[in-house]
């Protein structure tokens, strides 16, 4: 879980919603706004959360999963390896191949010779 000054670093460059949650849970789900979107604006990420009935625990929630989205974003990916052999190597290959065969050819042909 990110450290407390992160999370003040992050709230200086984030707009916060509350709004009412879908669903079912009656009166208490209809009236309180407990539902807590967050908005990154230098990176545009959204975020959402509905599942507590505290605003305080959605806001944490919210942004617990702000904070991975930005780390996911942030993340160096590593380099693809190639799987697909090269052109040279396949040509290599298939020539051995042809030559194998030949070798294969030539003993069958001396010993066809009657003696």
């Amino acid at each position: 879980m990110p450290d407390e000054t992160d999370n003040n670093n992050l709230l200086k460059e984030v707009h916060i919603q509350t709004l009412r949650g879908s669903g079912p849970g009656g009166q208490h789900r209809n009236k309180v706004e407990t539902a807590v979107r967050i908005t990154h604006i230098p990176t545009g990420i959204t975020v959402t959360a509905t599942e507590h009935r505290s605003q305080l625990r959605n806001k944490k929630l919210a942004l617990e999963r702000l904070q991975t989205r930005i780390n996911a974003r942030n993340k160096k990916q590593k380099p693809r390896i190639n799987t697909r052999p090269k052109r040279s190597a396949i040509e290599k290959r298939l020539e051995k191949k042809r030559r194998h065969a030949q070798k294969k050819r030539w003993r069958q042909r001396a010993n066809d010779k009657p003696e």
